[in-house]
């Protein structure tokens, strides 16, 4: 299948704006920074979703474990008073909130590992951050010297000392 007028002018677009970032430094690197800037912005968000999503599982365990030890005790009171049917039931409940308990507790664990995964992209990509501004002021630092150098060798040549 030969490719549409669209992927041509998608093609095209690309090639002149990687010509245009190889011919203009400054403006790649610049590209660069936001698109690290872009990253950091989403991954951060993500991270404050996953805190809230953790937030709520464990207030939803707190819940659960309120109503395990309630029909744990209605349990109790049941078979005290002998009425095993309605002790058998609430047991059995008690086993579903129990299931419930450790299917939620399996997700805030992946949730957890989730998380520091995330804050390991978040620690690598701040490092890379600091070390592309570390490059950048050197790069900077660089010019400023050159063209110091040019302008005194300038004035010498203009008499200028």
């Amino acid at each position: 299948m030969s490719p549409t007028w669209l992927d041509q002018l998608e093609r095209n677009l690309e090639e002149r704006l990687d010509a245009f970032l190889r011919s203009n430094p400054d403006q790649d690197r610049l590209l660069q920074e936001q698109h690290l800037q872009d990253r950091q912005r989403t991954l951060s968000s993500r991270r404050d979703q996953m805190q809230l999503q953790a937030k709520e599982l464990r207030r939803q365990l707190l819940t659960l474990a309120e109503q395990v030890q309630a029909w744990g005790e209605r349990t109790k009171k049941a078979r005290n008073a002998g009425a095993e049917d309605l002790a058998l039931r609430a047991a059995n409940h008690v086993n579903s909130l129990m299931n419930q308990g450790r299917d939620l507790w399996n997700e805030l664990d992946d949730l957890g590992r989730s998380f520091r995964d995330l804050d390991q992209q978040i620690s690598d990509l701040n490092q890379k951050t600091s070390q592309r501004q570390g490059a950048r002021s050197l790069d900077e630092d660089w010019a400023l010297f050159e063209a110091h150098q040019e302008l005194e060798e300038l004035r010498r040549k203009q008499g200028f000392s």
